[in-house]
């Protein structure tokens, strides 16, 4: 069996068993192409012939560290990303009985540099929210810029919530996440007037220039948002608020993790919140403001106060 039907196998068993969202297979299918494509030019004829040094020269191709011009020049969070697509297509394919050994386990990942997530300050945030175009697509772009700082979603859980996941009198909507896995996620006043203002006045006319969707954030032209669309409204946000060109949607969901913590909410609340499987990704965001952790030091310890 090739590496390219291999890999289709288990972009088969993502979509079908495990219900994988269409970006998740969307990167494990460019990822796994790479594969095969690196397979190809080493002239491995079948998944069978593969070996681990095959694996390990895989992500040093992907690095560019490789001989001949078509070595790539990934990051090292891209080669990782992509090993893990790998590790997690043998390991299919040895659970069923495709292959008879798994030559992607031992293989470790390029180390990659820790950086802390990106947050702006309350004050950022407030210049963002004070800037919208008093149009229908301002009103509609206040809305979603309220809902992202508000919920911490995701920018494609956004692009995904209908109008019926909004509980509206609880101030609450549902957020479908990674892994299809469904949370219940609370907003606040500032958002709730945003949208409700949105919903009154600026979707309808959009959604009359289309064909009908139940989706809560629409284009002008009646359709579901996109997250391309998503990250052009949030930067264009930034932009009247001078914050430069580095603000994006995931900016705002790590400005709301860390706000959250700043003002005293238990990190597993936070976990809840966010739709992390793990606490262990929600603590980094535990390390972005140490100033604050000076702060709350030099006010509670009683030797800080000499």
């Amino acid at each position: 069996m090739r590496v390219d039907q291999l890999a289709g196998l288990f972009l088969d068993y993502l979509l079908v068993e495990k219900g994988a969202s269409t970006n998740t297979l969307h990167a494990y299918r460019n990822d796994l192409t790479r594969y095969a494509e690196f397979a190809e030019q080493r002239g491995i004829g079948s998944a069978e012939e593969i070996q681990q040094r095959d694996v390990s020269q895989f992500v040093t191709w992907l690095r560019g560290d490789g001989r001949g011009a078509e070595a790539k020049q990934l990051s090292a969070a891209s080669a990782t990303r992509a090993l893990v697509a790998v590790r997690r297509m043998h390991d299919f394919a040895v659970r069923e009985r495709l292959l008879a050994t798994d030559p992607a386990r031992a293989v470790k990942p390029p180390q990659v540099g820790f950086r802390l997530p990106s947050a702006l300050t309350t004050d950022e945030v407030f210049a963002m929210l004070a800037t919208p175009l008093d149009d229908p697509a301002g009103r509609r772009d206040l809305a979603l810029l309220e809902f992202l700082y508000g919920t911490g979603c995701r920018a494609s859980e956004a692009c995904t919530v209908d109008v019926d996941d909004l509980q509206r009198e609880e101030r609450l909507v549902r957020l479908l996440g990674k892994g299809r896995k469904m949370r219940l996620v609370p907003y606040g006043s500032s958002a709730a007037a945003a949208l409700d203002s949105y919903l009154t006045t600026a979707r309808p006319q959009f959604v009359a220039r289309g064909r009908g969707t139940p989706a809560l954030f629409v284009n002008q032209r009646g359709g579901r948002l996109t997250r391309q669309s998503v990250w052009n409204i949030v930067r264009r946000a930034a932009e009247r608020a001078e914050l430069g060109d580095h603000v994006h949607p995931h900016t705002l969901r790590h400005s709301y993790a860390t706000h959250l913590l700043e003002g005293g909410a238990d990190i597993r609340v936070v976990q809840e919140l966010l739709g992390h499987s793990s606490v262990t990704t929600t603590q980094v965001y535990t390390l972005v403001t140490p100033a604050h952790l000076e702060a709350v030091y030099a006010t509670s310890h009683p030797r800080a106060r000499a």
